[in-house]
């Protein structure tokens, strides 16, 4: 397969005439909690050319590239992700902590990621991460039997929070990683962990009934870091002209090697 997603990300770049400098995996493949009918959600950033930025009209800052039901390509252009650094947007920051990398600049994904670092707001992810738990648990563990996968939707962005909370730095990936971390032994971890293992082995039909201590725990745990995100101080991020010189330096650098 990674032979696939390096084949699409050659074509985006010349059908798109763009330069890729990161493309990773994201979702279950990249929180380590893949079943054998897992997608591959590839997530990339890229670099028009410089007569891109240099026009009027407002132009797409998005590229998708949906390959198959098993295989799906998005990407953002590099002005937009760092704008998005600027305002500590959790997703860009899942794509920049990504274990499984599928191409990458390292000069350049490095600049971005030590400014990143610096853009973490902890009050912004805990909103982000708080907001996305319970509009999934509302939307997805409602019935009496509900999609196992589902859970993860809504137990990892609460695991995200709990990090926080402790370490008050950006949260793994790796959902094992964040459950042992964040989770002490009892109950709530073994139902964590049955979930875990029903998600790698595949379970037919992927459904189960509801775990009602997950239930009595997830809408505990929203309703108690919302208090919590709510009491800490706003943070003001202003890292614009960090942002613009890793743009411009990376803008300069992509298309000068091509044409020197």
């Amino acid at each position: 397969m990674k032979e696939k997603i390096l084949d699409q990300l050659h074509y985006i770049e010349q059908s798109h005439d763009v330069k890729i400098i990161l493309a990773v995996e994201s979702g279950s493949r990249a929180w380590g909690i893949p079943s054998e009918s897992s997608d591959y959600d590839v997530r990339f950033i890229y670099v028009p050319k410089t007569d891109w930025y240099l026009s009027i009209e407002e132009k797409r800052e998005v590229i998708d590239l949906p390959v198959n039901k098993q295989l799906d390509l998005h990407g953002w252009e590099l002005r937009k992700a760092l704008r998005l650094i600027n305002k500590s947007n959790p997703h860009l920051l899942e794509w920049l902590h990504s274990q499984i990398v599928y191409h990458q600049n390292e000069k350049w994904v490095e600049a971005i990621r030590d400014v990143a670092l610096l853009a973490f707001s902890k009050k912004a992810a805990l909103f982000h991460y708080i907001n996305m738990a319970n509009r999934n648990y509302l939307a997805f563990l409602q019935g009496q039997e509900v999609k196992i996968k589902k859970y993860f939707y809504v137990l990892r962005p609460i695991l995200a929070c709990l990090w926080i909370e402790k370490n008050y730095s950006f949260p793994r990936l790796d959902f094992c990683d964040l459950a042992n971390s964040t989770l002490s032994s009892g109950p709530i971890k073994e139902s964590v962990n049955s979930l875990i293992q029903q998600k790698k082995a595949d379970v037919v039909c992927g459904k189960t009934e509801q775990y009602k201590d997950l239930h009595l725990f997830i809408e505990k745990e929203i309703a108690r870091l919302s208090a919590f995100a709510k009491s800490l101080p706003d943070e003001k991020i202003y890292l614009v002209p960090q942002l613009d010189m890793v743009f411009r330096g990376i803008l300069q650098e992509a298309w000068s090697i091509e044409t020197s």
